[in-house]
């Protein structure tokens, strides 16, 4: 099956996915602000290179999208009737690296918070932004 754009129009529509300061990292963000909570963001020296850190809280928080990490059972994770290996392919090679990033982290003494963006929409937000405090303050 051939794809439905021209290869420049597909082109184009990948390279407008940010992987950085998306709506649901900046929803969280801002909570975590607003509730007192202070982080340094993507650091580097970590394994996984976690979008949120809480070195207070010895805690990382990963904010992963449904499609990209293959979340299962999501109604958001579909995948693609065309180059079908290739992106299963794909996505089975970063949910090993998310594995490996996470057991790496707790191996160091993180705890580590994996927030998926359907658990960030708006019928399921409060709950989760009420469970992330929960977390934090216990």
């Amino acid at each position: 099956m051939a794809d439905v754009h021209d290869k420049a129009t597909r082109s184009y529509n990948m390279s407008r996915i940010k992987g950085k300061n998306t709506k649901p990292e900046m929803l969280v963000r801002r909570f975590l602000f607003a509730n007192g909570f202070r982080y340094r963001l993507n650091v580097k020296s970590l394994p996984g290179k976690p979008d949120i850190v809480l070195p207070k809280y010895k805690t990382v928080i990963f904010i992963n999208g449904c499609f990209w990490h293959g979340h299962k059972g999501c109604r958001y994770f579909v995948l693609p009737k065309t180059r079908t290996e290739w992106w299963l392919q794909k996505i089975k090679d970063t949910q090993k690296r998310d594995k490996e990033a996470e057991m790496a982290l707790q191996v160091a003494g993180w705890k580590v918070i994996t927030i998926w963006t359907c658990e960030l929409k708006p019928k399921r937000l409060q709950e989760t932004l009420n469970y992330l405090k929960n977390i934090l303050c216990s």
